[in-house]
């Protein structure tokens, strides 16, 4: 190279990338991860708002890229897209049903949390879960990424799971394995392993997909104690399934 780099190109390009990693993440998280200072990084942010790359979230604070982010890469896979149209529609859904929901893309042997409604939530189970990892083998939203991908993508999810070092994915056998596939694609929805803690609430998680493929899951999460009727279950089914098809369709409007 008989130049120096420009620098405040290669610090764009790390907030950038460190924003595209995250999911959702705060001045400070991209401080830790790129040293760079925290002044520069929201000069940089703000930057990369006003070139439509990135957005702040209204209620956390945080930031997410944008599906312009497509333009620099074909190796762009959809979920900034998809979560930028799910987060109004699980707004609209928290508004109506008052339990909170969650948005989550794929991440090796697990999904991550990268929206939530928590915040807006009255009788929210949990306080926080932003960037939680939820195992594919026990986890709700997990499961409905794991039960409804393509047969292909499920075998080479399996082998990873049993290299997995989270119990909730190695120890499942091949025939606990098989049977958790079958009954959640017969239900048309997945929930989560009642065994498994915290046993005061469930979640109820459907697949947002694209043909056969898996962009992201949206879940539900609720107190069992509150739900004891089926007619309540079948309330929060019928709102997710209703939900997820509106943002299926929003996907497929050009």
């Amino acid at each position: 190279m008989t130049f120096a780099p420009v620098q405040a190109v290669t610090k764009a390009l790390a907030v950038l990338a460190t924003v595209n990693q995250g999911g959702l993440v705060s001045v400070k998280e991209i401080h830790s991860r790129t040293g760079i200072p925290k002044p520069t990084v929201v000069r940089l942010l703000q930057t990369l708002i006003a070139a439509g790359y990135v957005n702040q979230d209204e209620k956390t604070r945080g930031y997410h890229v944008t599906s312009a982010i497509a333009n620099l890469s074909s190796g762009f896979h959809g979920a900034p897209k998809v979560i930028e149209v799910a987060r109004s529609f699980a707004d609209r859904l928290t508004k109506e049903i008052l339990w909170p929901c969650a948005i989550c893309t794929l991440d090796i042997d697990a999904v991550v949390i990268n929206y939530s409604t928590i915040p807006d939530s009255p009788i929210s189970p949990f306080h926080a879960s932003l960037g939680r990892r939820l195992s594919l083998g026990g986890r709700a939203l997990g499961r409905a990424y794991l039960c409804f991908c393509p047969p292909e993508e499920q075998r080479i999810l399996r082998d990873v799971m049993r290299a997995s070092k989270d119990p909730e994915n190695s120890q499942i056998s091949d025939s606990t394995f098989e049977r958790m596939i079958s009954r959640t694609r017969a239900k048309g929805f997945a929930e989560r392993n009642p065994e498994l803690e915290p046993r005061s609430s469930g979640t109820i998680a459907f697949p947002i997909r694209s043909g056969e493929r898996v962009l992201a899951t949206f879940g539900v999460t609720y107190f069992r104690s509150a739900l004891r009727g089926n007619q309540n279950r079948k309330t929060i089914i019928e709102a997710l399934r209703e939900t997820v098809a509106a943002i299926e369709a929003q996907l497929q409007t050009p």
